[in-house]
């Protein structure tokens, strides 16, 4: 078995990328869409800010999966486009209730979250894990900002 490098990943690697690069398509979509609908002009600075992260995340993952000769994905998932709905859903009902947006954004860092931790344990030790370790931070960085914002919001 060859050593795994950036330009030649196990197939299991890339497999982990391309559903990273799915989530983050979503975390991207669902960000700017509640930025540009939200009147909380603080949620929505932050939500821009951690999607530009988002952004460049996908774009750095689909770099490694087509420098692999891999068609990187391009489009975010069923259940992302779900959340989505649901998130629109619920701010309609509630009346763009500002905690309620920040309730379903964390379930969407959850999300995410969970993906990156599953896939650097199933890659451990791959040639991508310094890429992968450094965008984590970055998530969980992300995901405390809005855990952090949702609680001071918090009905009392």
């Amino acid at each position: 078995m060859a050593l795994e490098t950036k330009s030649n990943l196990n197939k299991e690697t890339i497999v982990g990328l391309q559903e990273l690069i799915r989530i983050n398509i979503d975390s991207v979509k669902g960000f700017n869409e509640v930025a540009n609908e939200t009147k909380d002009k603080t949620i929505a600075v932050i939500f821009l800010e951690i999607g530009k992260e988002r952004a460049n995340h996908e774009t750095e993952l689909q770099t490694f999966v087509a420098k692999n000769s891999e068609e990187p994905v391009q489009t975010g998932s069923l259940l992302g486009t779900m959340h989505r709905t649901w998130i629109d859903l619920r701010a309609l009902i509630n009346g763009n209730n500002s905690y309620l947006m920040l309730v379903e954004a964390e379930r969407g860092e959850d999300a995410i979250k969970k993906a990156y931790e599953n896939v650097l344990r199933a890659t451990a030790g791959s040639a991508m894990n310094d890429v992968l370790t450094r965008q984590y931070a970055t998530i969980k960085s992300g995901h405390d900002r809005i855990r952090d914002l949702r609680d001071q919001l918090a009905p009392k």
